[in-house]
Order: structure tokens, then C-alpha cells, then sequence
């Protein structure tokens, strides 16, 4: 039976792999198809996911070439792209929208890098919420007589332990992530 802190380590580190994810749509100098991740497309009347729609490619460094898997869906999907806040214009070459990533400027690097940390501070956040909410299950199992004192004191700092090394994973993340972005 897995105790109660490794079930919040499993938690955090789904935490963890959201904030990674989440990191994956913040723009660096070259192409990814993570930047479009979190596009939605009027499919039929039904906002679907445009990775459910279409390939996403990278022809080069700084192109993402979308092929939408039907064909009568382009404009949907060129709509899409055109009316999201990633600041790019895509262009239609038959069934396949291209979309050309602009160069960044030093003012637009450096909002990526407050995007950055906003994403890592929100995966901080659940990590102590995660915590917190270990740490009143142990405080009732304590008082309810489930566990000792010194074992609950023991969950406590195994809690502890485990927090700190899973916020520090972020920070190393935001670090790398801040370092890609500023690369020119």
C-alpha cells in the first residue's frame, strides 16, 4: 500500500509534466508544434483541439506547416490560428496552412520569460496545495489516532522533503526555459 506521501509525490509530479507541457507552448527563437497546443477549432460547431484535427510539421527552423486531416476543415483552422493571441499570420497554400514564426524581439523575449515564470509559479502553487492537503489528511489521521505522533511527524517531514525537491525540479526547469528563450 503506497503511503500518503507517496501518493502526493505522484500527484506533484503530474503537476510537474503539466508545468513541462505548459513550458512547451512558450515561444523560443525556433518552431515547435507544442506553440499550437492550446488552439482550439470550431469543428462542426464543437471546440476541438487542433492536434486532433490536423498534423502539425516543421519544415524549418522557423515554420510550422498544418495539414488538417479533412480537407474542408482548412478554413476553420486557418481562422483559428488567425484569431488566437500567438501573434502570427498563417497563409494557405491548398490544404496546407502555413505559419511563419516573426522573429522575437527583446521585448517580446522577455514577456515570454514573465509567461515562463507565471507558468512555473501556478505549478508551485498546486505543488502546496498538493502539500497542504497531505499535510490535514496526516493532521486528522494523528488526531483520529490512525497515527502516532512520531509517525505523523515522520509523514510531515517525508512530506517536506519531497515538496522541496519537486519545486526545485521547477525552478530548474524555469531556468533551462528562461536560458531557451533568451538565446538568441
Amino acid at each position: 500500500m503506497a503511503s500518503v506521501v507517496d501518493q502526493a509525490h505522484e500527484q506533484m509530479k503530474k503537476t510537474v509534466e503539466s508545468t513541462q507541457e505548459n513550458f512547451a507552448g512558450i515561444r523560443t527563437g525556433r518552431a515547435n508544434p507544442a506553440f499550437l497546443n492550446g488552439l482550439v477549432v470550431d469543428y462542426y460547431g464543437a471546440p476541438t483541439p487542433i492536434k486532433s484535427l490536423a498534423t502539425i510539421g516543421v519544415p524549418d527552423a522557423r515554420t510550422l506547416a498544418v495539414t488538417p486531416f479533412d480537407a474542408s476543415q482548412v478554413g476553420a483552422v486557418e481562422k483559428a490560428i488567425r484569431d488566437s493571441d500567438l501573434g502570427v499570420n498563417p497563409r494557405r497554400d491548398g490544404n496546407v496552412i502555413h505559419v511563419t514564426m516573426p522573429e522575437l524581439t527583446e521585448e517580446r523575449r522577455k514577456d515570454y520569460v514573465k509567461l515562463a515564470k507565471e507558468k512555473a509559479e501556478d505549478g508551485k502553487v498546486a505543488i502546496r496545495n498538493i502539500r497542504r492537503k497531505t499535510k490535514e489528511g496526516i493532521d486528522a489521521a494523528i488526531k483520529d489516532g490512525d497515527y502516532g505522533e512520531d509517525e505523523g511527524k515522520r509523514l510531515l517531514s517525508e512530506l517536506d522533503k519531497v515538496t522541496k525537491q519537486v519545486s526545485d525540479e521547477i525552478d530548474t526547469m524555469l531556468a533551462t526555459k528562461e536560458k531557451e528563450i533568451l538565446s538568441v
